[in-house]
């Protein structure tokens, strides 16, 4: 018996189970069955029992062991292949290498704890991946310690990537909350975490004008961020070899004693801003007035309390309608509750409330709301009064919505609108600051006990971002970004308040690209990445056994983060 196709001119072929003998030169056919009705795939199973093969059930040939999320971990491993930092790290593979690799790829996963990394990555295929899933958190711990061995070369090997001779440098510092009492870098300090009872760690982040970290340091929690600028000038200029840098730090940071300082590293230029209290001399000095801006929203002045230093000075009537607002806020809180103190007076008849202890609970409000500068009191046994200080309100707002750029680079250098550019660029290492102690990397809480472990810490976390950086940058198209940043920010007004592109706005309008596919957070995409799983198929092949891997058909979304990323899998 075989099955036989017959062609039918205008219809299907003709499906025939037929019977063969021969009788002499001639061939006998006899159809025992038309089957053209019969599903494919039991024909083609009916045809190889007609051919002698064995056939056995699906179940029976192959069994699924195990299927886990994989796309996101073929993104994040794969970019960071792309960046070539693996050989970054060391130029040999080593098993240390490819821990701290891991390390990396599952803080930007799932941040969490060097134990829980040893589960976590088990739980997807980066174990399987970079070979690390026997890993032991002991083991982690020593791959930290090799990788702080390595910082200083790698930093260096970030300088000469991302920095150029004449570059700017954006220099920032932030803190985060220890748990525990064993760190000496962990002590009492100004908390940016706000975090009270909690001792901190400091770190100051180095990054290129595009935001890209390069390098980080880490300071006791009791450091003063100007402090920590001599360090970084000397690491610009000794460690990464550069003759020539601008380097962009914040008002509480580059202050007049540090730009001082700043003479003896000749080369390094810088681009800060002033303090209101500078601001307030320029205004009695009569170097700044309000005429400035009645034709443009910037101005350039020079004055002899900042010699060799440019001002140009800024307005932003938004900034200023909001500082109106909050001032008015905080007046109105700071009268809401002196009001409550002057209650609790008139009630204490029988025992009176001293001037001293009046004194303290006015303190405690003052010193809550920031306003005692606009207030006059009257504090006595028994009694307490107030009134708004109006000349001292009056004089504050005066300066609402200025504020002053300063720098030493020359106009030729440094254009009048390119100097408040370059300052507000400063907002991509407070961008970096949030993801990295928030809502990317958590960085925090801080639990290491040894000073090395907790500078390794941040330098793998610092690392994260880095490659973090890159696939926000490659895939801004399919998330809530603008894509064109740097060609916006040239044709933006510098001193007005930056709004998205029409291309942006269209995007976020929308929740939709221009290809109509769905726009997400960094966040969601990865987690649609995830959806991708590598299936783990055992098939049994006679008396051995072999073992498989499946992969779904890529999804048109799946296919463009990978090509945005340049990371091509195998499908």
């Amino acid at each position: 018996m075989y099955i036989e196709s017959v062609p039918n001119r205008n219809s299907r072929p003709a499906i025939l189970l037929r019977e063969g003998r021969r009788v002499g030169k001639r061939v006998i056919k006899k159809t025992l069955l038309n089957i053209t009705h019969w599903d494919p795939k039991h024909i083609e199973g009916l045809r190889r029992v007609l051919k002698g093969d064995t056939l056995v059930s699906p179940d029976d040939l192959f069994t699924i062991e195990s299927s886990m999320p994989h796309g996101h971990v073929e993104a994040v491993v794969g970019t960071i292949k792309r960046l070539g930092l693996p050989k970054l790290i060391s130029s040999r593979p080593c098993p240390q290498r490819d821990l701290i690799v891991a390390m990396i790829a599952q803080r930007i996963l799932a941040p969490g704890s060097k134990l829980a990394a040893t589960r976590l990555w088990n739980a997807t295929t980066l174990a399987q991946e970079l070979n690390v899933g026997d890993a032991d958190v002991d083991e982690l711990y020593a791959a930290l310690d090799w990788l702080l061995v390595r910082k200083t070369r790698i930093e260096k090997k970030l300088a000469r990537r991302h920095l150029d001779e004449g570059d700017s440098v954006f220099y920032d510092i932030s803190s985060s909350y220890y748990e525990g009492s064993t760190c000496p870098l962990a002590t009492f300090g100004y908390s940016r975490d706000k975090k009270k009872g909690l001792p901190i760690i400091v770190y100051g982040l180095l990054t290129d004008g595009q935001g890209c970290p390069v390098a980080i340091q880490v300071y006791p929690g009791n450091t003063s961020d100007s402090t920590t600028v001599p360090d970084q000038a000397n690491k610009l200029q000794s460690q990464f070899g550069l003759s020539r840098v601008v380097l962009v730090g914040d008002r509480g940071m580059l202050t007049q004693t540090q730009i001082k300082e700043l003479e003896k590293y000749p080369g390094i230029g810088w681009v800060s801003a002033l303090r209101n209290h500078e601001i307030k001399k320029l205004v009695h000095g009569g170097d700044l007035q309000m005429s400035l801006f009645d034709q443009k929203n910037l101005a350039e002045i020079h004055s002899d309390l900042f010699p060799n230093e440019r001002l140009v000075v800024c307005y932003n009537p938004l900034n200023a309608q909001k500082r109106v607002h909050k001032r008015n806020a905080l007046l109105d809180a700071t009268e809401a509750a002196l009001a409550k103190v002057v209650n609790e007076v008139n009630r204490r008849t029988k025992t009176p409330l001293l001037k001293d202890e009046i004194g303290l609970k006015v303190g405690k409000i003052l010193h809550r709301y920031k306003m005692g500068k606009h207030f006059k009191l009257t504090i006595n046994d028994n009694h307490l009064s107030w009134e708004r200080n109006q000349k001292a309100i009056d004089k504050e707002a005066d300066l609402d919505g200025i504020y002053v750029i300063r720098t030493g680079e020359s106009g030729a250098e440094l254009s009048t609108e390119d100097t408040v550019r370059t300052y507000k660029r400063l907002t991509r290492v407070e961008r970096a600051f949030r993801l990295i102690k928030t809502t990317d990397l958590k960085v925090r809480p801080i639990y290491h006990r040894t000073p090395d472990h907790v500078r390794a810490h941040f330098f793998l976390c610092m690392l994260a971002y880095y490659v973090d950086w890159h696939m926000r940058r490659a895939l801004s198209p399919l998330l809530f970004a603008e894509e064109d940043l740097e060609e916006a920010i040239k044709e933006r007004d510098p001193v007005a308040r930056a709004k998205p592109t029409t291309k942006c706005q269209t995007k976020k309008s929308q929740r939709k690209t221009k290809d109509g596919m769905p726009v997400h957070s960094f966040h969601t995409l990865m987690a649609d990445l995830g959806t991708r799983c590598r299936v783990t198929c055992s098939i049994k092949m006679g008396s051995s056994k072999g073992t498989v891997h499946k992969y779904p058909t890529l999804t048109d979304f799946h296919k463009k983060c990978f090509e945005l990323l340049e990371v091509f899998p195998v499908a």
